[in-house]
């Protein structure tokens, strides 16, 4: 990486709040009730957004969690992973990506330059664990969806990877499977974003022969790592 790549590691994040419009809910409810909407602007900041995710009762996974899995890394990132839920060592550490699948998430963002804990921000789709690890119902995406765009809202990425079918479809609604759209840039309200193919899946495909699950995502990080050097650069 080169040493003018310089990425801010310490304070809190600030954005303006220019334009800011109450939202159209009652903010004490949002936790315990899914028909409070979480609508843009809910939030001052992550503290505020860390609060009541660990007090969420919005749908059934609830009743099953053992930690509330927010987030890790750095607020201030350029970059911001989107996984698709805690699995049981997220569910038990309280952080997301520490399991198998998260060890390859941080030699895969390594292998190009990226401090998973310092130049990334990481979360997922929903906070709480789906039993047996199964992908999100519908109306659990439905309940958490608001936390998710108030992460994106406040930590403001320049680059949005969404890892796996689960974060693209509830993130963009993109109903293509995974393994056509991986690699491709789409656009969403300001922020670029790439979905990838889900490191749980690339432990399932060891090769790293041209063409195979592995070689593919090499190929995609190599763009993402040039993409945000170029925006990085121009900022």
């Amino acid at each position: 990486m080169s040493e003018a790549i310089q990425f801010d590691l310490f304070g809190e994040q600030q954005h303006p709040q220019a334009g800011f419009t109450p939202p159209a809910s009652d903010p004490e409810r949002i936790p315990q009730d899914a028909s409070q909407p979480i609508s843009p602007g809910t939030y001052r900041d992550l503290a505020h957004l860390t609060d009541h995710c660990h007090q969420c009762q919005r749908c059934g996974l609830a009743t099953t969690r053992t930690h509330v899995v927010v987030s890790r890394g750095n607020p201030q990132a350029p970059l911001m992973v989107v996984g698709e839920g805690p699995g049981q060592q997220e569910d038990e550490t309280g952080r997301p990506f520490v399991g198998k699948a998260g060890q390859l998430l941080d030699k895969i963002l390594a292998s190009v330059g990226f401090d998973s804990e310092r130049d990334v921000y990481i979360c997922n789709v929903v906070k709480c664990r789906p039993p047996g690890n199964r992908n999100p119902e519908p109306d659990e995406v439905a309940a958490c969806k608001g936390y998710l765009l108030e992460q994106i809202r406040l930590i403001n990425p320049k680059v949005i990877l969404m890892t796996g079918a689960v974060a693209l479809q509830s993130l963009l609604g993109e109903k293509n499977g995974i393994t056509k759209v991986r690699g491709t840039w789409y656009e969403w309200q300001g922020h670029l974003c790439m979905p990838i193919l889900h490191p749980a899946y690339l432990l399932r495909n060891q090769s790293r022969e041209p063409g195979s699950p592995k070689w593919l995502t090499w190929q995609d990080m190599k763009t993402v790592r040039a993409r945000i050097d170029d925006l990085l650069q121009v900022s």
